[in-house]
């Protein structure tokens, strides 16, 4: 199937060109005729928090997005916002901003319904503003005419500050300059690697080419189902690594064999056919990954898995199809010059590592071992928290917002609880029924609660609301805490045996639901993930020791990402250097969405690696000359391919999201580690010292699992080697004959 498809598309180049040029257009047109649409909404199917949703969503309807704050500020010295020139100015502008496109209603702080919001000092205040739009329809131009509309009071010297969704739509930050300094730093490492700007051009065009499609696609999508931001971010990040490091494979093995002497044509269909088929198995096991995250019962996780899967899926088509085009268009300019002719000395680079690995295998391995240790120790004390906008860059509008509601009002004023209870009977003398009396004395007396609502009553006569504002800010451990007190003893106790049936909701409330929702589908998960990626080395190498030890070996780098992850983010070391503040919690879906992305990135390097070494093994039956060949025929293209991602990863640190920041250190961290630590230096010595056990496969399985040839393209003779690799094999082996001939 991949030499026909290699063909057809070599024979037809400019036809390919084309239709890829014309699908990135018709995807860019209709991202700009629709818009792209995000949504940081959350739902937990199954939850209370999810129950008080739905059940306040019936009994007391509302606009779509709620109510969101504008906050009024005037400084220390200043006249406070009760005087009677400020209480002036505020209604003027209320009435002002009620005549806003899309602003149904405008609750000012001297409105009886907008009791309680002037601060104690009198210097802060806010108005409530209701839209008729979701909150992922929220526009950077709806905020702008808001702020247009409070001109009245910012004449007056009041600062305006819009929160909530209004802030949300104008802080999203664009990840243009990231992109294109990782754009920037892979093509000077392509030069370096490659020798040639052209040769190096040709995978910065098939990244290009793949986000234009895949993101105007993701942004579409946001019409369909709740995308968060974020989730385009990780899509651009992966799509952009994958889809440079895919190409970069296939450019690898297209000028091999052009070295060798294939003709243009030929070498593009056999690029095709080996490096495409390598390509597509490593692509697959990304989207199998990502597939698992399903399991987690989720639409969160639903989105985050679809916006890089469909990136890798994009990326993938751009390698079987528009890749060997292009080397048919570009064949002679992508032809390396002829090598030097290989020294008969000692090895140099990946050739010298090689053989060191396999002359002292078990003193490198304990050190690899005990350096991604080192790194992992601190993911012991990770755990699961929340962000809120304390957590956003200092000067953005969502942060200014929080810290002054909660300068003002208190931390909790920033993620208020709602408790609703639904009476077995109508309330007979309204919400002063006794039994909301009861939940009410409760819920006052409460640790940890700073304020709570009077009662609201529904139209049923049924359903009871209070607002419950905690002592404490919604990424604070201790709400999370608070959440779990009202729901086992402070709610049970207020209403035991009367038949009511509460339940707390709000923002912290569904973030706990959310990260206890993840740590108990986490064991399926990564359970899912380790099994689909044993099963498909397993179906590639046709040996189940390699297959198991590849997992363990991911699983040991990963783990020495979380503890990357958790030192920086969840203790503060080294925060300030990426633009945070300090320390900050770490949402329960960032750790398993990365262990999906990197399980399935790392099977890249996995791939590249074994291919080689199990096509050196066929050849020699020499397990140790096999795995030192191997290592050092692809360890270069490996680190390069690396070292891109890392750039490409660690750009994304510029964004002002914690969360993109957390992607940005944790895959990169993993990828640099799976390619030196562990693919240069675990792997191969665990090979050397498995020797043939390496490639020990039962007869049953070899009955039953095909035959994929997954490192051929269906040619028996080889490319020549490298100067490195050749080197390398005309070096005489630094272990003793006898030790290489016992494996």
């Amino acid at each position: 199937m991949f030499t026909t498809v290699g063909r057809w598309c070599a024979r037809r180049p400019k036809r390919v060109l084309a239709a890829w040029l014309l699908l990135a257009a018709a995807a860019l047109t209709a991202l700009a005729t629709f818009g792209r649409v995000t949504s940081e909404a959350v739902s937990i199917p199954g939850s209370d928090s999810q129950a008080a949703k739905d059940i306040t969503d019936r009994a007391f309807p509302a606009p779509a997005s709620g109510k969101q704050p504008v906050l009024l500020h005037t400084p220390d010295g200043a006249d406070p916002l009760t005087a009677p020139a400020a209480t002036a100015a505020v209604r003027s502008a209320a009435a002002a901003i009620a005549s806003v496109p899309h602003v149904v209603a405008v609750t000012t702080p001297y409105d009886p319904a907008g009791a309680g919001a002037v601060s104690a000092d009198g210097h802060t205040a806010y108005l409530s503003i209701e839209l008729d739009v979701s909150g992922r329809d929220v526009t950077p131009a709806t905020t702008d005419a808001v702020l247009a509309a409070a001109a009245p009071a910012t004449a007056a010297g009041i600062e305006v500050t819009p929160g909530g969704y209004l802030a949300a739509a104008v802080d999203k930050g664009s990840t243009g300059r990231s992109e294109a300094i990782g754009l920037g730093t892979a093509l000077v490492i392509l030069a370096l690697t490659l020798g040639s700007l052209v040769a190096a051009a040709l995978p910065l065009l098939a990244g290009v080419v793949g986000l234009a499609i895949a993101l105007p696609v993701l942004g579409l999508a946001g019409h369909l189902m709740d995308v968060p931001e974020a989730g385009e971010t990780i899509a651009a990040m992966i799509g952009l690594g994958v889809g440079i490091d895919y190409t970069l494979f296939g450019l690898t093995r297209f000028r091999e064999l052009r070295a060798a002497g294939v003709g243009v044509e030929d070498a593009a269909v056999r690029t095709t056919a080996g490096s495409g088929k390598s390509v597509a198995f490593a692509g697959s096991a990304v989207v199998a990954a990502l597939a698992g995250l399903a399991l987690g019962g989720l639409p969160l996780l639903y989105a985050l898995a679809l916006a890089p899967a469909i990136a890798v899926l994009t990326a993938l088509g751009v390698n079987l199809t528009l890749l060997p085009a292009t080397l048919v268009l570009l064949g002679a300019r992508l032809t390396p010059r002829p090598a030097a002719p290989a020294s008969a000395g000692r090895p140099r680079g990946w050739g010298r590592i090689a053989a060191l690995v396999a002359a002292r295998p078990w003193p490198l391995l304990l050190a690899g071992l005990a350096l991604l240790g080192t790194l992992a120790a601190p993911a012991a004390g990770l755990h699961l928290g929340q962000l809120d906008a304390g957590s956003k860059a200092a000067g953005s509008m969502s942060r200014t917002a929080y810290d002054r509601m909660a300068a003002a009002f208190g931390p909790g004023a920033n993620g208020t609880l709602q408790v609703v209870d639904v009476l077995p009977a109508p309330a007979a003398g309204g919400a002063a029924d006794p039994r909301a009396a009861a939940v009410t004395a409760a819920l006052r007396t409460a640790e940890g609660v700073a304020a709570v609502s009077p009662p609201a009553l529904a139209a049923d006569g049924r359903t009871v609301r209070w607002q419950v504002t905690p002592t404490t800010a919604p990424s604070d451990p201790a709400t999370a805490a608070l959440v779990r007190r009202l729901r086992a003893d402070v709610l049970p106790a207020a209403t035991a045996g009367s038949g009511q049936v509460a339940h707390v909701g709000g923002a912290p409330a569904a973030q706990a639901d959310l990260n206890a929702r993840i740590a108990q589908r986490m064991p399926l998960v990564v359970g899912f993930v380790l099994t689909v990626a044993g099963l498909l080395l397993l179906l590639a190498f046709r040996a189940p020791v390699v297959a198991v030890k590849a997992a363990v070996m991911n699983l040991v780098s990963v783990a020495a990402a979380y503890g990357v992850l958790t030192a920086v983010f969840q203790h503060g070391h080294g925060a300030r250097l990426i633009g945070l503040d300090g320390a900050v919690p770490i949402p329960g879906y960032v750790p398993l969405l990365m262990f999906a992305v990197l399980f399935g990135l790392s099977m890249d390097y996995e791939v590249f690696l074994l291919s080689a070494v199990r096509e050196g093994y066929l050849r020699e039956r020499n397990n140790r000359r096999a795995v030192v060949a191997g290592l050092t025929a692809t360890g270069r293209i490996i680190s390069s391919a690396a070292l891109i991602m890392v750039a490409v990863f660690l750009s994304y640190l510029l964004s002002d999201d914690p969360v993109v920041k957390m992607f940005g250190i944790g895959l990169a961290t993993a990828v640099a580690l799976d390619a030196t630590v562990v693919r240069g230096l675990l792997v191969p010595s665990t090979m050397v010292l498995l020797g043939d056990g390496n490639w020990w496969l039962p007869r049953f399985l070899d009955r039953l699992l095909p035959h994929i040839d997954i490192e051929g393209d269906g040619h028996r003779e080889h490319p020549a080697a490298a100067p490195e690799a050749a080197a390398a094999s005309e070096a005489p082996p630094t272990a003793p004959p006898a030790a290489a001939d016992a494996r």
